[in-house]
């Protein structure tokens, strides 16, 4: 690496914010459901692939450009998730976390099963829009500018996703909600109602990754399968339910797996689980987590 010129670890940092900032959004719908409602949603990486397949197939079968997808794909994918959590996931919250985890595990299997058998493995293209296409010349590199549109995005809708949940009336109402549901419906508030909104976010999330992605990578049945592993562990470095330590954690991920690749290419596909065993050791409830 010290014999490397700077203009050449910069790329490589920079290539690794891009797929940090896929990670960032992922591992955010992750914590906000596993924080509010202590549920281990192992179907995070279908609604992913959900939300990408919503916006190829609206290209391809109607002709919905990609900024409106940008908006309905989450949407649709949301009330997806909002049926789920009513009609399956409302049953187990007073269940061992297992029951969660398996239900939102064969949940996963069984929509990946089903794209799998419409579409195949092979995977769909999903054009650039023309707005985004080109690149920029920043010196040191040359950036596509769909690349940093999807940074700029997803630093977006993190921050705006904190300050939902920290700083508004509505986060502390679902908050609330999940910590002492009691209380809340005291005041007059739809505990369940609250609960349904979290999980439809949490998927939202999870969509809006997925349709950012889709002119990146292929859109496949199995590009949730492939990923939902390293955002489980970037979530659990940064703390289970932490929203700053999916942030920060996703992001600076993305960086250290670029580096990685840089100097050693064979160790980047572990350099995840890798820190993530160092942490555990170091620090059980992750980097940003609360210790019982």
């Amino acid at each position: 690496m010290f014999g490397m010129s700077l203009p050449v670890i910069l790329s490589q940092l920079l290539l690794g914010l891009v797929n940090g900032s896929f990670y960032v959004v992922l591992a955010l719908g992750l914590a906000v459901i596993f924080g509010l409602l202590n549920v281990i949603n192992f179907a995070h990486g279908a609604l992913y692939m959900l939300g990408a397949f919503v916006a190829w197939m609206g290209l391809s079968y109607a002709g919905v450009g990609y900024w409106t997808m940008l908006f309905v794909a989450p949407i649709l994918v949301a009330a997806f998730g909002m049926i789920v959590e009513r009609v399956l996931l409302r049953r187990l919250y007073k269940l061992d976390p297992l029951y969660g985890l398996l239900l939102t595990f064969g949940l996963s299997l069984m929509v990946e099963g089903l794209f799998r058998s419409a579409y195949g493995v092979s995977g769909e293209r999903y054009a650039v829009p023309p707005s985004l296409s080109g690149v920029f010349d920043i010196g040191f590199m040359i950036l596509p500018v769909y690349r940093a549109w999807v940074v700029a995005a997803s630093l977006f809708v993190c921050f705006g996703s904190w300050f939902l949940i920290e700083k508004t009336r509505l986060g502390g109402r679902l908050r609330a909600s999940t910590e002492n549901p009691k209380l809340v419906e005291a005041f007059g508030i739809n505990v369940p109602r609250m609960v349904t909104l979290t999980y439809g976010f949490g998927a939202l999330l999870a969509a809006f990754s997925g349709v950012l992605a889709a002119p990146v990578v292929q859109v496949s049945p199995l590009m949730g399968s492939n990923l939902i592993v390293i955002v489980f562990a970037v979530v659990v470095i940064g703390g289970m339910g932490s929203i700053v330590g999916a942030i920060v954690t996703g992001l600076g991920l993305g960086v250290i797996e670029g580096l990685t690749r840089l100097v050693y290419p064979p160790l980047s596909d572990v350099v995840v689980f890798i820190v993530m065993a160092i942490v555990l050791i170091v620090r059980p409830a992750g980097l940003f987590g609360k210790r019982n």
